[in-house]
């Protein structure tokens, strides 16, 4: 295992208390609906996070504080102690500002909010800036925060830092704890970074898995060499349906990564045949629906309508449809691992660029624009494995190049994501 080098961080040596204000006069001129609530300051302890202000996904257990989801329906009691992820951040040097919006329940890769305004996207204003951890976006992409915390069950971290202009990443499940978070789909959730750089996730990866004691300590959970790793963009998932800017943006991008030496394969998958035949949605229906109707009667409460239908199609389904699509889910899973275990595949992030706040009045455009946007990021789930996205810009529009990988993969993925980073910039 190699030591990387010491890295300089924009929140390195800062006047916290400054910046801490700018933050805050940022959010009055331009962060109306980021934030569902904010913390007051708190001295930051020593760690490799001194510094850095990290804005919270209102799913987490923040102590003193209430957790909402995004919702008016969920109680308001305070939190008695911080989850398990915020205690990572916490312990490593990082400042909260605030619960950041999100879609309710985390119930979709828009971003929208009935309850509390849905954010602006700070670069194409009219714009949706991606869900469901859109105000973690937002407060990244203002400038108010270094990075956000948030989940990931279909895309929530890598769709809206797509739209943003970041770079999310989604880990695998069991790296980071999910203790104090509240669920969507147990099964598929991941807890992970948005931040500018691959190297910011980096780190912020190794905090809240446990293993980043100080700035340059690093350890793997995978020994792949990079060497071994082929990159693939399969010729059957993920490139149909594409906006035109969005299909030329990647080819452009594709060409600039063969022309710097990087070798991508381009072929058919068989398991993405079998991955297209699973019923992905029942995860996150059943699963939410059997957490949430635990404490409250879902049908009396005042909930997002379009979160409400998306919870009710959990009656559709009984648990033994649940199971079969738990032992689909499993044996594809094998099969990906068994016919590709050092495939890392390579797509557009998301198929369409940030579509405009009027563009999803209608509940069918509403319907068929999520599922496009969850169509990609929602392998790496599935799978069970990590994925990145890293942010490019085509023709003034921000995108994301999307790299998924299996189970206990990240920090070869990470490395793979710095070089590809590296020459995206050039």
């Amino acid at each position: 295992m190699t030591q990387p080098k010491p890295s300089n961080f924009a929140w390195q040596d800062r006047n916290l208390i400054a910046k801490w204000k700018s933050a805050l006069d940022i959010i009055d001129s331009k962060g109306q609906a980021v934030f569902t609530e904010l913390f007051d300051y708190v001295e930051p302890q020593q760690g490799p996070l001194n510094g850095a202000i990290v804005s919270i996904k209102d799913l987490f257990q923040v102590e003193g504080y209430k957790t909402q989801a995004g919702s008016v329906f969920i109680s308001q009691q305070l939190a008695e102690q911080d989850s398990t992820a915020v205690a990572q951040l916490r312990k490593a040097g990082a400042s909260f500002l605030g619960h950041t919006n999100m879609t309710e329940l985390a119930y979709s890769g828009l971003g929208l909010n009935p309850h509390y305004g849905t954010p602006d996207n700070p670069i194409n204003p009219g714009r949706i800036t991606g869900g469901s951890t859109s105000g973690g976006a937002a407060s990244v992409a203002l400038g108010i925060a270094d990075a956000a915390l948030g989940t990931d069950t279909g895309g929530s971290l890598r769709i809206p830092a797509a739209f943003c202009g970041l770079t999310g990443f989604k880990p695998s499940q069991q790296t980071v704890s999910r203790k104090g978070c509240l669920p969507l789909s147990d099964s598929l959730d991941s807890v992970g970074p948005i931040a500018k750089t691959v190297e910011e996730c980096e780190l912020l990866w190794q905090v809240l898995y446990g293993v980043a004691l100080s700035a340059d300590t690093t350890k793997s959970t995978d020994s792949s060499p990079l060497s071994q790793l082929k990159i693939v963009v399969p010729s059957n998932f993920g490139m149909n349906d594409l906006d035109a800017l969005v299909e030329e943006g990647f080819a452009e991008k594709l060409a600039q990564l063969e022309a710097a030496g990087v070798v991508v394969e381009r072929r058919f998958i068989d398991a993405l045949e079998v991955y297209k035949t699973l019923p992905v949605w029942q995860f996150s229906a059943f699963e939410s629906q059997a957490f949430y109707s635990q404490d409250y009667d879902l049908e009396k409460a005042d909930i997002d309508p379009r979160v409400a239908s998306r919870l009710a199609r959990a009656k559709t389904i009984n648990a033994e449809d649940f199971q079969q699509t738990q032992a689909a889910r499993k044996a594809f899973i094998k099969q990906v691992a068994e016919a590709e275990p050092n495939t890392v595949f390579l797509l557009p992030t998301v198929a369409v660029a940030a579509p405009k706040l009027s563009d999803l009045e209608l509940d069918s455009e509403y319907d068929r624009l999520n599922l496009l946007c969850l169509r990609n990021t929602s392998l790496a789930n599935v799978l069970n494995g990590c994925s990145i996205s890293l942010p490019f810009c085509f023709k003034q529009e921000p995108m994301g190049l999307l790299l998924t990988a299996g189970n206990g993969m990240d920090q070869v993925l990470l490395d793979l994501a710095k070089k590809l980073e590296s020459i995206l910039r050039r």
